[in-house]
């Protein structure tokens, strides 16, 4: 968790639950040891803001603590309700954050699969609706929210099996979901 709302709003939805909270963006060695023993001890699951500075913490966590659970929330579910606000966990419903939570991917140390040719080959580079399109897949599979970067090395580190990225792509391109955003 980054911050204190973000604890709120998951002991509001889940009751008594623990969290280590990052304090916003700046994550300190301290806050990494304190990870490292949770993940030793009993498991950690990172769930951070579905945005810049969310996307940065899950890296330095995930680079510190390989073996950590990973979940997403998707950036339409974390909108706050005042147009002022930024993205966060504290401001999805509990239906969001559960389905999120269910949906926890763990990290592989396995090879690479996924490479740039097949990101072109699936159009989620270089393609008038790559953006949309890695937009929707990653929401389909649950990998929140990335650039074309991210989303290559979201792929590879989360294992996603090559039949369910498929699927998802064909559904966008059967849909027309390209269009009507």
């Amino acid at each position: 968790m980054e911050g204190k709302s973000d604890t709120n709003r998951l002991k509001d939805c889940l009751g008594d639950v623990d969290t280590i909270e990052t304090i916003g963006s700046a994550i300190n060695d301290e806050t990494i040891q304190r990870i490292k023993l949770a993940q030793q001890k009993r498991g950690v699951i990172i769930f951070t803001d579905p945005d810049f500075n969310g996307n940065r913490l899950r890296t330095i966590i995930a680079q510190a603590v390989p073996n950590a659970k990973q979940a997403f929330l998707p950036r339409d579910k974390a909108v706050p309700k005042k147009s002022d606000g930024s993205l966060g966990i504290e401001h999805a419903r509990d239906e969001d954050i559960k389905k999120a939570l269910a949906a926890v991917y763990t990290t592989s140390d396995l090879v690479d699969d996924y490479s740039t040719d097949d990101m072109i080959d699936l159009g989620l580079i270089g393609d008038a609706h790559s953006q949309k399109r890695r937009e929707f897949v990653g929401a389909e599979l649950k990998l929140g929210y990335t650039n074309a970067k991210q989303f290559l090395n979201r792929l590879n580190m989360l294992q996603v099996n090559p039949q369910d990225l498929l699927a998802a792509v064909e559904k966008f391109d059967k849909g027309s979901s390209h269009d009507t955003k």
